[in-house]
């Protein structure tokens, strides 16, 4: 079994060796920003379900592209009826999760395009993981401030009663923590701001971030 598992681990470091990146002949990141006008960033939004993330993702896309820029959102429960669905919710494959649509954001940030990302993404380390991966220059993180009071109010989906009987494991803010973001780039607290007024806020706080400088 050891030499099973060690001649694994050779196999393994032979194919990451053999792996060689064709990034430096690629078409550069300023030449398709230039083409396209706009400047890649991502904009992670991060709060309790319900919060409001997606709903705002999607009124800022909307108006966004009426602005003539190119959006592309990565909404969590999209993400894991797709790519991440093999995935659970415990905090490893919550790690996972971030970790793919983190890699996915970079990939089109990389291609000039302002990419918005949904994820509950309830722990600091989580949320790190995330920056690390994308670059913090790139990385906007914005804090959907809503009480879970207030989520559960709204609960469309009817998780959190599902989660209060026991039918749901490790439901974030009932059965799993959240931890509040330290520093986020912005806070929107969703209770005393409409969606219109949380967009144009964060559309205001982006705008400079997404304009070519020589604009």
């Amino acid at each position: 079994m050891i030499l099973y598992k060690f001649g694994y681990y050779i196999l393994i470091n032979k194919i990451v060796n053999n792996l060689f990146s064709i990034t430096k002949e690629l078409i550069s990141r300023e030449e398709k920003e230039k083409l396209i006008s706009q400047k890649g960033l991502c904009i992670w939004l991060t709060g309790l379900s319900g919060s409001g993330k997606t709903t705002i993702a999607t009124n800022v896309s909307h108006r966004l592209y009426k602005q003539g820029y190119i959006t592309q959102v990565l909404d969590g429960d999209n993400i894991r009826l797709g790519i991440n669905k093999n995935l659970s919710f415990s905090i490893e494959d919550r790690l996972e999760n971030v970790r793919r649509t983190a890699e996915i954001a970079k990939l089109f940030i990389q291609n000039g395009i302002i990419t918005i990302c949904c994820l509950v993404s309830p722990t600091e380390e989580i949320r790190e993981l995330a920056k690390k991966i994308i670059g913090r220059k790139d990385f906007f993180e914005v804090f959907i401030d809503t009480s879970i009071e207030e989520c559960e109010k709204r609960d469309t989906k009817g998780l959190y009663k599902k989660a209060r009987k026991g039918d749901i494991n490790n439901f974030t803010g009932i059965s799993s923590p959240f931890e509040k973001p330290k520093n986020p780039s912005l806070r929107i607290l969703t209770e005393v701001m409409s969606i219109e007024e949380s967009s144009s806020l964060l559309l205001k706080s982006i705008s400079p971030k997404i304009k070519l400088s020589n604009e």
